[in-house]
């Protein structure tokens, strides 16, 4: 690869990375599940040890999930690119929540991280595996 194609794969994986948060915050779960590959995994940070395999499987616990409001702030993004179709990556997650039908989140107030192996499919990038972890809970 091209550093300049380097650069550009960095990008598209940041990209979604936090479109994925903007995806999750607006309960548009249909569309974020596209941004998985069909046999992607995914673990929550409060759950990492529940990893459910497959985007049918990935919109059901979603959509099972009470509707709230939630803010995912993301950060200290670090995008891997191990070869021209494959890249890792670990960001930073801060979690705000609140009732569906309130704008005063409670604690706990969760701070943690996802690790990501990405694959670009059809000039796509796709999550493979997004597994969450809380590192800190602010009560």
């Amino acid at each position: 690869m091209t550093p300049v194609d380097r650069m550009l794969a960095e990008h598209q994986c940041e990209r979604l990375i936090k479109r994925f948060a903007v995806l999750n915050d607006e309960n548009a779960y249909d569309e974020m599940v596209g941004m998985f590959t069909d046999l992607g995994q995914f673990a929550r940070p409060s759950q990492p040890e529940d990893i459910i395999t497959g985007k049918e499987a990935i919109l059901a616990a979603f959509k099972a999930r009470p509707l709230r409001v939630s803010r995912h702030f993301i950060s200290n993004i670090l995008v891997d690119i191990v070869d021209e179709n494959n890249a890792q990556a670990i960001s930073y997650v801060l979690l705000y929540t609140a009732a569906s039908n309130s704008t005063e989140s409670k604690p706990p107030y969760l701070i943690g991280r996802f690790k990501d192996q990405l694959q670009r499919i059809d000039g796509e990038w796709l999550f493979s595996q997004r597994l969450g972890s809380v590192d800190l809970r602010a009560d």
